[in-house]
C-alpha cells in the first residue's frame, strides 16, 4: 500500500529523495516460477523500484537491487520507507517457494532468503539504513520464525558479515567437495541470533541482514578447473590473506571452470582494477590464464540514475 501524505512538509521530503538501496539475495537461479514469484511481491508495492537484478544458475542464487526513498518526521528521524514492506514481502514469497534441503549449487547459503543489505545513497544517512534494516530483521525473525543476524552498522558492535558466515561454517562446501547441498549446520544454532528462534528450519535456514556503505562485486575468471588453486589465489588476494585492504573473496566453481568472486568494501579506495592485476599476477605463478573480470552489479551512481529514469516514466506513463 502506497504511503498518504498527509502534510506538505512530508511531501516536500519525499521530493528531496533521499534514497536506500537494498540488496536482496535468495538461494535459487533456477527456477524461473520461483523468481518470478519473488520478482511479483517486490512490484507489489509500486514505489520500490526493482534498478537491477543478477540470476546465476551454477550458484543458484540471486540478487536483486531495490530502491526507494526513505522518510522522516519534523526532527530528523527516519520512520517509514516502501522498501520495509517490500522486503517483507519477497521474503514471504521466497521463503514459501524454496526448500533449502532441496537446493544445490556451487555458491555457498545459509537461508532460503540468504542476505540482505541496505545502503544509503544520496542523501540518506547510514543510521537510515540501520535502523530499517533492524525493523526488517524483527519482522523475519517474529513473522516467519526465521533466526536474524545482523551485521555493520546494523549490529551493536558492528560485528561484520564475513566473521558470522565464518562462525556459522558459511565457507565450508558440504557436497562432491565444491559444492553446497541442504542445511549445513546444526538445527540449534551455536550461538544466539539477533532476532528469531535458535531452533533452524531446515527449508529456511537462516537470514543475516546488514547495513554499510557500498559494495562492489566483482568476479574474476580463471581458464581452469582446478578449485584449489582459485582457492589459493582468492586467499592471496583477500585482506585476510594479507593481499589487498577492504577484499573479501572466494574461490568458486563456475561452470567447467573458476573464478574468485570478490566483495570490494572501499571501492573508491581498492578498486576492480587493483584486484584484476592482482589474480593475473598470481594466477601466472600458477600457470593459469586468467580472463578480464566482470561486474555483477551497477555503481551506486548509475543505480540512482535508472531509479530516477524509472520513478520518471512512471509519473509520465497514463
Amino acid at each position: 500500500m502506497a504511503l498518504n501524505y498527509t502534510t506538505k512538509e512530508q511531501k516536500k521530503m519525499v521530493d528531496q529523495s533521499m534514497l536506500l538501496c537494498c540488496k536482496f539475495f535468495i538461494s535459487e537461479g533456477r527456477n524461473t516460477a520461483t523468481l518470478d514469484a519473488v520478482e511479483r511481491a517486490a512490484r507489489s508495492n509500486s514505489e520500490t523500484v526493482i534498478v537491477n537484478k543478477f540470476h546465476d544458475r551454477t550458484y543458484n542464487r540471486a540478487r536483486y537491487n531495490l530502491v526507494s526513498y526513505v522518510l522522516h518526521d519534523s526532527t530528523g528521524n527516519v520512520i517509514y520507507s516502501p522498501l520495509h514492506q517490500s522486503v517483507v514481502a519477497m521474503a514471504e514469497a521466497a521463503f514459501n517457494a524454496i526448500d533449502l534441503e532441496l537446493q544445490d549449487g556451487a555458491h555457498p547459503r545459509l537461508g532460503a532468503v540468504d542476505d540482505i543489505v541496505f545502503h544509503p545513497l544520496a542523501r540518506a544517512s547510514m543510521d537510515d539504513a540501520a535502523w530499517l534494516a533492524k525493523a526488517v530483521a524483527a519482522d523475519i525473525g517474529n513473522q516467519f520464525n526465521v533466526p536474524v543476524f545482523l551485521y555493520a552498522a546494523a549490529h551493536p558492535t558492528g560485528k561484520q558479515l564475513d566473521t558470522i558466515r565464518r562462525e556459522l561454517g558459511y565457507y565450508r562446501p558440504n557436497f562432491m567437495g565444491n559444492q553446497w547441498a541442504g542445511w549445513t549446520i546444526p538445527d540449534i544454532l551455536p550461538q544466539t541470533p539477533d532476532k528469531g528462534p535458535m531452533v533452524v528450519s531446515k527449508s529456511k535456514g537462516i537470514s543475516t541482514i546488514g547495513a554499510q556503505s557500498w559494495v562492489t562485486l566483482y568476479n574474476v575468471p580463471l581458464l581452469s578447473s582446478d578449485v584449489s588453486a582459485a582457492k589459493r589465489i582468492a586467499r592471496k588476494v583477500s585482506t585476510r590473506g594479507g593481499g589487498l585492504p577492504m577484499v573479501q573473496t572466494l574461490g568458486i566453481v563456475c561452470g567447467d571452470s573458476t573464478e574468485v568472486a570478490c566483495m570490494l568494501l572501499e571501492p573508491n579506495r581498492i578498486g576492480a582494477d587493483r584486484v584484476q592485476s592482482l589474480v593475473e599476477m598470481l594466477a601466472e605463478q600458477e600457470g593459469l590464464d586468467v580472463e578480464t573480470g566482470y561486474y555483477t552489479d551497477l555503481s551506486p551512481e548509475m543505480i540512482v540514475e535508472q531509479y530516477m529514469n524509472l520513478t520518471s516514466a512512471k509519473k509520465s506513463s497514463p
